[in-house]
Formats: structure tokens, sequence, C-alpha cells
């Protein structure tokens, strides 16, 4: 069966953004079962995820490429089933064709993972994940809490979805990027700051954020410690804050906060800010 390639008034083919991460999750995987005859909960079983899953990953692809990839049958006499489209069927050429490209260079090349990866996002830490919670066989909830650990050693918590954990393949001593906007990030000097700067500090640990939503939940933040890399003269003003394992954060201090070069502080931000990537 073929299918006509789109009129000239679909909306243009965005492949490029489509294939961004294609080496960083499943969706492409989904999308290669489809066009081998799987129906969608065939691949999805196939690729080790959820049906719900699957689908979200097509949809997610369907977004980022501009058209639709699959065409979804429902019903008649074989039961339905699914159909890549002519931007599917092209995505996952291109897709093929780049995973073989890449392959080529990292085969003659020690080139570390994560270069490629372009993002407005100024903090990116080096991760490996300790555990989720809960576990994915728990059902019950729609998100999950994923514990990492820098290569400092400091502890970092990253609230997402159970389908972008399965999508990841997430599981303990994964290997990821943690990723957070520098105006997520509030850098306080407090003593208490100051005392858990120095070298022999514990691991960073989880904070419960009282806010004021209207069911007064606990929101699960971050709290990291260290020391603040350079002066700030502008309240509220953007800072560099070194680690004790010596990563460093970029932040903002509190609006009342002239902060000084050397001085202890800690970097706060809610574990909803933190993007996992795979590098």
């Amino acid at each position: 069966m073929t299918f006509p390639d789109p009129p000239p008034s679909s909306p243009p083919l965005r492949l490029e953004a489509a294939l961004g991460q294609a080496s960083a999750d499943r969706r492409i995987d989904i999308l290669r079962r489809i066009g081998s005859g799987s129906s969608i909960s065939e691949a999805a079983r196939g690729a080790g995820v959820s049906y719900k899953a699957a689908w979200q990953a097509l949809e997610t692809l369907g977004n980022l490429a501009g058209q639709p990839v699959v065409d979804k049958v429902v019903g008649g006499a074989g039961g339905g089933g699914a159909h890549l489209t002519a931007a599917g069927r092209q995505l996952l050429a291109l897709a093929e064709r780049l995973e073989s490209a890449r392959r080529a260079v990292l085969a003659g090349d020690d080139v570390p993972g994560g270069l490629s990866l372009r993002t407005s996002m100024r903090n990116l830490l080096r991760c490996t994940v300790a555990d989720i919670q809960p576990p994915l066989e728990h059902a019950g909830s729609a998100s999950a809490h994923v514990r990492l650990r820098t290569a400092g050693g400091e502890t970092l918590y990253a609230s997402i979805t159970r389908e972008s954990v399965e999508l990841l393949g997430l599981q303990p001593g994964t290997p990821v990027l943690a990723l957070f906007k520098a105006t997520a990030v509030r850098i306080e000097t407090t003593p208490d700051a100051a005392a858990a700067a120095t070298p022999a500090s514990a691991p960073a640990h989880p904070v419960r954020n009282e806010s004021a939503t209207a069911q007064g939940a606990a929101a699960l933040s971050n709290s990291l410690s260290g020391r603040v890399a350079d002066d700030t003269t502008t309240p509220g003003g953007e800072l560099s804050l070194v680690l004790t394992g010596g990563e460093r954060l970029t932040g903002f201090a509190l609006p009342e906060h002239r902060v000084s070069a050397g001085v202890g502080a800690c970097a706060r931000f809610a574990a909803s800010a933190v993007v996992i990537a795979l590098p």
C-alpha cells in the first residue's frame, strides 16, 4: 500500500527538529517498529514502554516534524492499526542515515557525549540516576521523582512524567545530563549556607518547600551548597556558584542581597525545573 506525498498546502516538514534527540530516547525505535508492520501496541511492547508513552512519543515526533508521522486506523476487519505517513517514512529514513553517520564518526574519535546539545539552559550537570520513586511498576502516580548523583557527589532531584522515564529508559546507573535554567535558580547567602559550603559538607538533600497551591501540597525542591565565584553589586544580580564538587551553577541572588566572591551560599531550585537528557 502506498501513501501519497503531502499536498502543497500541508505545513512544511521540519525533520531536523524531530531528529534533534533521536538517539536520546525511544521515539525513533517506536516509529521504526510501526514501519515494520507493528501496531502501536506491538511497537510499545517491543520498545518496552506503555501504549500511552508510545502514542505520546508519536505525537511529539509529529509536533516536531510539523506533520503527522503516523496514520491511526480505528476498527475495521483487521481490528485497526497504524501506518507511517509519507512524512513518517521520510523521517525514519533520515534517522537511519543519521545514526549510521553518527556510528561512523564515533568509531574513529573519542567524542564526549552531550557536546552537540544546543539549549537555552545555562546549567548542565553530568549525573547518574540513583533511583526512581515511585518505581514504574507502582501504578497510581502520573509523575516520578528521579534522584540524581552529580559527578561531584551532590544529590539533586528531577520531577518528570512516568512516560518520560519509560521513553528515556531511565534506571539506576543510567548516565544523564541534568539541565535547568539560570532564572529558576535562587542563590541565598545565609549563616547556614556558609557552614554547609565547607569541603566536608554532606550531599545536597531535598527540601520540602511549602507552596501556596490550592491543595497546600508540598513541592519537592533542591538545595545545593557552594561558594560564590564572583561579586555582584546589583541586588538580585546574576551569580556563579562553585559547588563542593567543583561544578558551577548560574543563578540569581535574592533581591535584597549584594554578594561577594568566596561567600558560602545555597542554590535553590524546584525539582520540576530540572530537565533530564541522555548524553
